[in-house]
């Protein structure tokens, strides 16, 4: 029995979270009068990329501590213990430390990707993602009205790979400029291995295109897997920009607040010229302590999604057979292919949540190379996780 209790459900209606008061503007475009079968209370939420478990008590007890300093004003990162405890985290896990000079912050992110974007482009030039993608790759290049250039993944039995001929071809187009690239990758969830890395950014310097490496699923990994930084294997170029979060690991995306990592010195100064560099009290708080005392839980969450995982998948072998699913290794989101069960141009969204009470995303929302698929939240507890697959398996075994 471990020392936190994963199996708890906490109810989050009417706390303004997007997962519960949320889903009908941003799955369905929708007002917040649509109507489903389903009462709000009765839906499975296997959708939005948070968790159902409540943030670590320990970063609770230091953003209760700086509560009680009782003012609130105007806040940046100052103290270098923020830095240490970052900069802890990331050599305790991966073996790999930066310079404090080349650490910013921003809100999130998707906003460090829409600013960057356009500080490191311009609208001449192209940008290139791997597909299926985090569909905000796309929004950021098109909110900047930029080109975008996708390489689709090689999927075998949902188990993807990098067209490494078809991404050079890509990026040896002089346009091409950007590679905003995916380590570990969403929705695949795929570890890339150090082979693979050192490819991907080879090819991307070799043809003088620089690299967003957005890494905020770095902690979320099975526990037989080892992530790498992509720009631990290229220490000697300031090409490679890095971007973390705790927001992912300790379930706080709401406190809006991630770390990049840019060793270019010009780039890094357009940001810091024209980023709105404010952050909240509370969130610089509740970020030094995740990296500071967060170790324990992480390790004991990876353990209860690692069972999650293995629960999903002995599930679906034995009660929806022609669905295919890899066990993910990273991130807390499954990718499963039901393309077996479904009509490829079919709003998989709307299917379950009008037919099976169940909130998730389909392969549509992943810019491309994703038809047939749905993405399954699987950070919640066990008890949950089986009403929604039972859910799921009922519908799609009774079309």
């Amino acid at each position: 029995m471990g020392k936190y209790n994963f199996d708890e459900i906490i109810d989050r209606r009417n706390t303004n979270a997007m997962n519960t008061d949320g889903f009908r503007d941003y799955i369905f475009h929708a007002p917040p009068t649509m109507k489903f079968p389903y009462a709000d209370e009765e839906f499975i939420r296997m959708w939005v990329a948070d968790m159902e478990f409540a943030t670590p008590p320990e970063i609770i007890e230091d953003i209760k501590k700086r509560l009680e300093g009782r003012i609130f004003g105007y806040t940046k990162v100052f103290d270098p213990a923020y830095y240490e405890a970052f900069n802890n985290w990331c050599k305790k896990l991966y073996d790999w430390t930066f310079e404090k000079e080349h650490l910013v912050t921003c809100n999130g992110i998707i906003p460090a990707l829409y600013e960057l974007v356009e500080y490191i482009t311009n609208e001449y030039e192209k940008i290139l993602i791997m597909t299926p993608s985090y569909a905000f790759f796309k929004h950021a290049v098109d909110f900047n009205k930029r080109e975008l250039v996708t390489s689709d993944l090689i999927e075998k039995d949902n188990y993807y790979a990098i067209d490494f001929e078809d991404f050079e071809q890509k990026a040896k187009d002089p346009r091409v400029t950007l590679c905003i690239f995916c380590n570990p990758h969403n929705p695949s969830g795929r570890v890339w291995s150090e082979e693979e890395l050192k490819r991907v950014g080879q090819i991307c310097l070799d043809n003088d295109v620089m690299i967003i490496s957005d890494e905020i699923h770095c902690d979320l990994l099975r526990n037989n897997k080892k992530h790498t930084p992509l720009a631990k294997l290229f220490p000697d170029t300031d090409k490679i920009i890095t971007c973390m979060a705790p927001s992912k690991t300790f379930n706080m995306a709401g406190f809006m607040m991630s770390n990049v990592i840019i060793p270019n010195d010009k780039i890094r100064s357009i940001y810091q010229e024209r980023h709105y560099g404010f952050e909240n009290p509370l969130s610089v708080a509740a970020t030094q302590a995740a990296y500071t005392s967060g170790y324990d839980w992480l390790c004991e969450l990876k353990d209860y999604l690692d069972e999650n995982f293995k629960f999903t998948k002995e599930y679906l072998n034995k009660n929806l057979p022609k669905a295919v699913m890899q066990i993910s290794e990273a991130t807390y989101l499954a990718w499963v292919n039901i393309g077996a069960y479904v009509d490829k141009n079919e709003n998989l969204p709307l299917l379950f949540a009008n037919h099976a009470g169940v909130l998730l995303e389909g392969g549509d929302m992943f810019v491309k190379n994703s038809d047939g698929f749905i993405r399954l939240n699987l950070a919640c507890p066990r008890s949950i996780l089986e009403e929604g697959l039972k859910r799921i398996c009922t519908l799609l075994n009774n079309r």
